[in-house]
């Protein structure tokens, strides 16, 4: 399946948690349901699966979130 680039906000500050990211890409609404997706979604930051909320993610990070390809921006 072909990965489909998505454009996001670009980040502020030096770097964004990946719960901030799934609220700030409306993934989730809440912290509590940024947990709970973070456990029940296929993610993977820069290749590697990932099931911390509070990873810290760098611009030039490349999250993938259930196919969709997201890169984070300064």
């Amino acid at each position: 399946m072909p990965f489909r680039e998505i454009p996001m906000a670009k980040i502020t500050t030096d770097y964004i948690t990946l719960q901030q990211f799934l609220k700030l890409e409306n993934i989730a609404s809440s912290g509590g349901e940024a947990k709970i997706l973070v456990s029940q979604l296929d993610i993977a930051v820069n290749g590697e699966k990932e099931n911390r909320r509070g990873r810290k993610l760098y611009p030039g990070d490349e999250i993938v979130i259930s196919g969709k390809r997201y890169t984070v921006e300064k």
